[in-house]
């Protein structure tokens, strides 16, 4: 059954992400190794590999393989760089950024989901990975600033608290628009204390909770 996956997962990374233009090798091997099928509910789990979100409870969702894609190569990341995650969810995007050889803080407000995405990130035995039950909308002040920023749900307005956790020279990921509708997925700039911000993509996140 793993080889099963394991064929799968490379299908994935050759027909819905590569085939889309993401050009970055470190961001289309990461994904050939996390194994996103234990990252979503038993029962889902023939569906991982398929180009869609799916339902992980609570009314959430793990995002659709080329959208962590997108906005993984969109960060443009070096290993070693800081990196705040908000939202970790079911923790495939956090798995995701730690192998890239990323220091990640990952910040969920839901308990029973930080449970479960540290679980999974500890049978994976990923040691560069920091998680944190808390407000979302808060960061994560004490370890700030950050290299890069990748936000995983849609807050109606990018939170004023991450844009000064950002590093000078940073960028950050973050779909922003009103919730059940469609968003725009955006890239913040901070450069010499500006902030330069454009549109990437229109996208469907769950919105962003305090």
């Amino acid at each position: 059954m793993d080889q099963d996956f394991t064929w799968l997962r490379h299908q994935m990374v050759e027909t819905q992400i590569r085939s889309r233009s993401i050009k970055s090798e470190a961001v289309l091997d990461a994904m050939r190794k996390v194994p996103r099928h234990l990252f979503v509910p038993e029962n889902m789990q023939k569906l991982a590999y398929e180009d869609s979100p799916l339902p992980i409870g609570l009314g959430q969702t793990i995002s659709q393989p080329y959208i962590v894609a997108f906005m993984t190569e969109w960060l443009r990341t070096t290993p070693g760089m800081k990196v705040l995650e908000i939202g970790t969810g079911s923790g495939y995007q956090t798995a995701i950024l730690a192998q890239l050889e990323l220091e990640v803080f990952s910040v969920e407000v839901l308990e029973t989901l930080i449970k479960g995405a540290r679980k999974t990130l500890s049978q994976l035995n990923y040691i560069n990975i920091n998680l944190k039950c808390d407000n979302g909308y808060l960061g994560w002040q004490e370890e700030a600033p950050f290299d890069v920023i990748i936000v995983t749900a849609a807050p109606e307005k990018i939170p004023d608290e991450l844009i000064k956790q950002l590093k000078d020279g940073g960028r950050m990921v973050v779909p922003v628009g009103p919730a059940h509708s469609v968003q725009n997925l955006k890239l913040i700039a901070k450069n010499n204390g500006e902030i330069f911000e454009s549109n990437l993509l229109p996208v469907r996140f769950v919105p962003m909770v305090e």
